[in-house]
C-alpha cells in the first residue's frame, strides 16, 4: 500500500492535501508534514495544505490559499479524517484522484485509494512510515521541519506518550524523529503552554460538571460562561480531558456553545463512543470522539444517549 501511495504521488505534477475542520496538531502534522517531505523530494512539484487555518496552531505552521481551478488534474490526499462530513475543504472532490490516509476506523471508506490502519497511534506516525517506504524504494530524504510537524503530531495525539495508543512502535518512530534537528523544548513549551485564564474555567468546570449515578459526567458551557472566563471555543479544548481525573466517570460529554452550533466532545474510559458521534455528524476514536449539535434539546438526547452506553458497559 505505501509504495502504490508513493507511486500515485509521483504520478501526480499538483497535489493538495486536505485534514479534519478543528484542528489538533496531528490533523496539521500529518497534512503538513506530507506536504514537506513531498516538497523535498519532488520539487518540481506543486503541493498545497488547505485548510482554514487556527491561530491556535500557529506555532506549528499555517495553510496555503487554494483556488478552485488548483484542483483541475491534481492528486487531493485527504489525513487523519475518518468521514467525509469532517474534511475541511470544498472542492476536495473536484481532483482527479482522491488519496485517503488515516488512522481512525475506516466508518466512511470515501476515496479512490485508502490506507487506514487503526494500530497507528497517530496519522502523523503513518507519514512517516511512508516516509520509511520512500526512503528504502526511492532514496527518499526527511527534512528537519517535517520531523517536527510529525513529533507534534504523534505527541498531540497520543497525550505526550500516555495514552495506550502510544506503542513500542510509537516509541520508536519518535526516537528516529528526535534525530532531526528541531527544538523539541521549544516545541513542548508551545504545545502545552496554558493561559491564567483557562485553568480559572478548569477549575468551574470541576466545581459544576454533572455525574450520573452509572458514571456518565457532562458539562454545558455556554458563550456567556467562556466570555466570562476570556477563554476562546478553541482554547477551551484544552479542558476536554480534564474530567477523566474524576473517579467512577465511565464517559463523559463536554458541550461548548458557539455563535451557529453547540461543540460535542466526548472522551470513555470504557464504552465506545464515536459511534454516537457519528450520529450527529462527527466522528473519532473508539474513545475519543467529537460531533456537533444545534440546540441544548439535543444535547440532552445525546447525554441520554451517553448514558444507555454506560448502563450497558
Amino acid at each position: 500500500m505505501k509504495r502504490q501511495i508513493i507511486d500515485t504521488i509521483e504520478n501526480y505534477d499538483t497535489i493538495i492535501i486536505h485534514r479534519h475542520v478543528r484542528p489538533d496538531p496531528d490533523a496539521y502534522g500529518s497534512q503538513v508534514g506530507l506536504k514537506k517531505l513531498i516538497e523535498a523530494n519532488y520539487p518540481e512539484k506543486k503541493v498545497y495544505a488547505s485548510g482554514i487555518h487556527d491561530e491556535l496552531l500557529t506555532y506549528l505552521t499555517v495553510q496555503d490559499d487554494v483556488d478552485e481551478s488548483d484542483y483541475a488534474g491534481a492528486l487531493v490526499i485527504v489525513t487523519d479524517t475518518g468521514n467525509t462530513e469532517r474534511i475541511d475543504a470544498v472542492h476536495y472532490k473536484e481532483g482527479a484522484f482522491l488519496l485517503k490516509i488515516d488512522h481512525h476506523p475506516d466508518v466512511d471508506p470515501y476515496g479512490d485509494l485508502r490506507w487506514v490502519d487503526t494500530t497507528a497511534s497517530s496519522t502523523s506516525e503513518m507519514i512517516y512510515e511512508l516516509f520509511k517506504t520512500g526512503e528504502e524504494t526511492f532514496g527518499w530524504h526527511m527534512p528537519d521541519e517535517a520531523a517536527r510537524l510529525l513529533f507534534a503530531g504523534i505527541v498531540g495525539d497520543t497525550g505526550r506518550f500516555i495514552f495506550p495508543s502510544a506503542t513500542n512502535r510509537t516509541f520508536e518512530v519518535a526516537s528516529q524523529l528526535i534525530t532531526y534537528d528541531f527544538d523539541r523544548t521549544k516545541l513542548f513549551a508551545d504545545m502545552y503552554e496554558v493561559k491564567r485564564s483557562i485553568l480559572h474555567l478548569q477549575g468551574y468546570m470541576y466545581q459544576n460538571f454533572n455525574i450520573d449515578e452509572n458514571g456518565t459526567a457532562y458539562l454545558k458551557i455556554t458563550k456567556e460562561i467562556l466570555e466570562s472566563f476570556e477563554v476562546s471555543v478553541a482554547e477551551s479544548s484544552q479542558l476536554v480531558g480534564s474530567l477523566g481525573n474524576v473517579k467512577g466517570i465511565c464517559a463523559w460529554a463536554i458541550f461548548v456553545e458557539e455563535e451557529d452550533q453547540i461543540r460535542v466532545r466526548l472522551r470513555s474510559k470504557g464504552p465506545t463512543i464515536n459511534t454516537l458521534a457519528a450520529e450527529y455528524g462527527g466522528g473519532g476514536h473508539p474513545l475519543a470522539a467529537g460531533a456537533s449539535v444545534y440546540s441544548w434539546q439535543e444535547a440532552d438526547e445525546v447525554i441520554g444517549k451517553l448514558k444507555e452506553l454506560c448502563t450497558s458497559n
